[in-house]
């Protein structure tokens, strides 16, 4: 599994993941909120590994290449 990710992009996935999945289990309820919640650990989980399955069928990658 190799990175895909970038410093900014995993940054900006990190804290809307967590503003997500505060909103989203804290803040609102019923289904929605827990919709909200789950696309918040989805992001949190792909900013922490650096690896986003959604870009592989695209060929993107926002990583800088050394």
């Amino acid at each position: 599994m190799t990175k895909n990710e970038g410093t900014i992009d995993r940054t900006i996935r990190i804290i809307a993941g967590a503003a997500l999945l505060y909103f989203g289990f804290f803040q609102m309820a019923g289904v929605w909120g827990t919709i909200v919640g789950v696309i918040g650990i989805v992001l949190l989980g792909t900013g922490a590994i650096g690896w986003c399955p959604a870009y592989l069928p695209f060929g993107i990658s926002t990583k800088k290449s050394t």
